[in-house]
Parts: structure tokens; C-alpha cells; sequence
């Protein structure tokens, strides 16, 4: 019965972990989508959005029907400001208030900002869904070729075997060959972790569950496409770069409550209204002259502050210097993108400098091995120095997938300075 419900449960986990091979372009759209830190900004956003419904609702009328119905002795006195009725109704609605017209106005701007809050959001899910795409991708080719260096380095220790049989190799030889093949086989087995972990990252970027894995599916890319200068990417981040207006709504945002806060001394004007159905067994035929059922009032509310005290003018303070700190920040942002920029280009012509020295370190490589081959078939080279030529040859790719993934990762970071980084992966094949 254990073993039976053991199996159950190892057979429901499997179920349910699922291996999705998808392209960048597919794991990044789904990202940008599924991913639980766009969800929650898109979420904020619709808050920010209901703010301002919120905001805007004093300016509707609300009517609010109820019952005062009460016994009266003696003279019928007022219960809650309205005399004892059997139906009351009262409305109520802001005819002219500034100060509420700013926090509409307030809302709206803050809603406004929080739709680059979404904007920012995705790029940096995009640029880290592609970051951990290429670590996934890089562990999967790394761990082949690891692999292949595992069965060279086997083929040369039995290689050694039959010499130290044979009396031409000494013992130590063999040894070393075996501490060879073993640090491969834990090379290999590190790679296998690191794969899992960058695919279950890569699975957890893309909305889908940590027992859920996405495996790139191995293609050539196209390197994206850069700026035509250093100078015109700058101009084209500081101008597009969401977080910069969102800094820039914050202010405008807090622009509008300042002026709220002045609106405060203005007068205000409300429509109210009310109605009553009064019963005759209140008293009051007895007391008054004249008795009507049906009563009702409609008009207008006038107030015109006149002392406000100091709180308006520290509420005022507190805001300009809230006002200051953004500006502050808008600057060191505007800063920090330029100087980003200016690091990033230059990390791209290093790492183009590298992937380059790295080719045709590989090139080397693999024509060395060409030769190795064509001198073992004559017989001038024994398998042992080939086998140890093509781990030559695989140390290379391996330096060689390195730059070049370490070059697309500087490209596609300008591009999400920019803004230009989900339009550039979403028009890949």
C-alpha cells in the first residue's frame, strides 16, 4: 500500500514538471505576458486607474433613500437633523470644489505614470528572460562538449592502460589520465546542474511553474541590430527611457497636488437635496399651523474657508520639497542612463574584440586537429596526441561560445537602455 502511494506520488511530480523548447522570441513574448512582476505592475496600474474613478465620484450625485419612522410625544423633535418621516431621501454632489478638481487631475497623471511602470517592467523581465536564455543555452552546448572531452580523455587513459601493460608508459601516466577523465566527469556533472537551474530560471521568467523547465531551442541568431552612434542611442534613451517618465509624471503629478493644497483656501459650492413623507400621528397637527406630507428642499451648500491654519503651509512645504527630491532623482537618472550607455558600448567593442580573437584562436585549433588527423592515418602520430588535440579543440568552443554570448548580452543590454529590446527580439524568426 506505501509502495503503491509512492509511485502515485513520483508519478503525479512527473506529470506535472513539463520541458517546453522554445526560441528566444517565444520565451521572451511569453514573458513579457505571464511573468508575475508584469502581472503585479499591470495590477498597480489598474489600481492607479480606479484611483481616479474614486477621485472623480464626490462630482456625481448619490441619492440615499431610508426611513426615519419614529414615535413622537410631545412636540416631534428632529432625530439626526430630520424630523421622524416614514421615507427620507437626500442627495448630495460637489458642484465646485478646486481642491478635488486637482486630486481628479492627480489621479490621472499617477495612473499615467504607472503605465510606464508596466513599460519598465517588461523590458527589464525581457533583458532578464534573454540573460537567463543565454545562460540555458550556453550550459546545454558547454555540457556537449564537456561531455565529448569526457570520452577523448577516456579513450586516451585506456590508451595508456595497454602501454603501461605493455611496459611503454609508467604507471603515474595512467594515474594522471584518471584524474583527468574523473575532473571531466565532474565538469560534466556541474554543467547538468547548471543547465537545470538556468531552465528552471528561465521556466520561472516565463510565468511557468518551478517544476517546469524551458530548454532553448538551439538556432543560430542573427546578432541585433544597434544604434547607428554612441551619441544618437544616448539622445534616444534619455528621450524614451520609461523610467525617466515616470519620474518626470511623478513631478507633474505632484505639481497638481500643490495646487490642491492653494485650492484649499477657495470657497466651495455643493448641490444638496432632501425629501421626507411625514406621518400624521407625530403631533404635528398639534404644534404647527399648517401639515404636509410631502416635503422637500433643494439647493446649494456655499463654503468660504477662512482660517486655515499653519497645516496648509507645511502641507505646501512637505510637497516642494517632495517636488526637489524628484527632480534630483530625474537628474541622477538622466546620469546614470548616459554613463550606462558610454559603459556599454565600450563593453561591446571589448567583448567584439574578444569573440573575434577567440574565432580564430578556434580556427587554429581545428586546422591543428585536421593536421593531427591526416598525420595519424600516415602514422606519425599516435591517437593518444589526437585525442588530446580535439580537447584542445573543444577548451576553444567552448572559449569561443563564451565571447560570442558575452557579446550578444552587451548588445541586447543597449538595447534595453533604449527601449528597443522587446521590439527587437519580437521581430526574430
Amino acid at each position: 500500500m506505501v509502495k503503491a502511494a509512492l509511485l502515485l506520488v513520483v508519478v503525479s511530480l512527473c506529470a506535472r514538471a513539463e520541458v517546453h523548447t522554445m526560441t528566444l522570441r517565444q520565451v521572451v513574448e511569453r514573458a513579457v505576458q505571464q511573468n508575475p512582476d508584469v502581472a503585479l505592475a499591470r495590477l498597480e496600474e489598474e489600481s492607479a486607474r480606479l484611483a481616479v474613478r474614486i477621485a472623480r465620484d464626490p462630482f456625481t450625485p448619490k441619492v440615499i433613500v431610508g426611513s426615519g419612522l419614529a414615535y413622537s410625544n410631545g412636540f416631534p423633535m428632529s432625530i439626526e437633523g430630520s424630523a421622524p418621516s416614514i421615507v427620507q431621501a437626500r442627495a448630495s454632489q460637489y458642484l465646485f470644489n478646486r481642491q478635488q478638481s486637482f486630486a481628479v487631475a492627480q489621479a490621472k497623471e499617477t495612473a499615467h505614470g504607472a503605465s510606464f511602470e508596466v513599460g519598465s517592467k517588461r523590458d527589464e523581465v525581457a533583458f532578464r528572460t534573454a540573460g537567463f536564455y543565454i545562460e540555458a543555452e550556453r550550459a546545454a552546448r558547454v555540457l556537449t562538449l564537456a561531455r565529448k572531452d569526457a570520452e577523448s580523455l577516456q579513450t586516451v587513459l585506456e590508451t595508456i592502460r595497454a602501454q603501461v601493460k605493455e611496459g611503454h608508459a609508467l604507471p603515474l601516466v595512467e594515474k594522471q589520465a584518471a584524474l583527468q577523465v574523473a575532473r571531466a566527469r565532474q565538469l560534466a556533472e556541474a554543467l547538468e546542474s547548471e543547465q537545470a537551474s538556468a531552465e528552471t530560471s528561465l521556466a520561472i521568467a516565463a510565468g511557468y511553474s518551478a517544476d517546469d523547465r524551458v530548454r532553448p531551442a538551439l538556432q543560430e541568431r542573427v546578432a541585433p541590430a544597434l544604434p547607428a552612434s554612441e551619441d544618437q542611442a544616448i539622445q534616444s534613451a534619455l528621450d524614451t527611457n520609461k523610467d525617466l517618465h515616470k519620474l518626470q509624471s511623478q513631478i507633474t503629478a505632484k505639481g497638481l497636488e500643490m495646487r490642491g493644497e492653494r485650492a484649499a483656501r477657495l470657497p466651495r459650492v455643493d448641490l444638496v437635496a432632501q425629501y421626507g413623507l411625514f406621518a400624521k400621528f407625530n403631533n404635528y397637527t398639534e404644534y404647527f399651523n399648517a401639515f404636509k406630507r410631502n416635503n422637500g428642499q433643494i439647493g446649494v451648500s456655499f463654503q468660504v474657508p477662512v482660517f486655515m491654519g499653519s497645516g496648509v503651509n507645511a502641507q505646501l512645504a512637505q510637497t516642494q520639497a517632495e517636488v526637489s527630491h524628484l527632480r534630483v532623482e530625474l537628474g541622477n537618472a538622466r546620469n546614470r542612463i548616459s554613463a550606462d550607455l558610454q559603459q556599454s558600448f565600450r563593453e561591446v567593442k571589448k567583448a567584439d574584440r574578444s569573440a573575434e580573437v577567440a574565432r580564430l584562436d578556434l580556427e587554429v585549433a581545428r586546422e591543428q586537429l585536421s593536421v593531427d588527423l591526416a598525420q595519424m592515418q600516415e602514422g606519425r602520430l599516435s591517437l593518444r596526441v589526437v585525442e588530446e588535440a580535439r580537447i584542445a579543440e573543444n577548451a576553444k568552443w567552448i572559449a569561443f561560445y563564451d565571447a560570442q554570448y558575452a557579446l550578444e548580452k552587451a548588445r541586447w543590454n543597449i538595447l534595453r537602455l533604449t527601449g528597443d529590446l522587446v521590439p527587437a527580439i519580437q521581430s526574430m524568426p
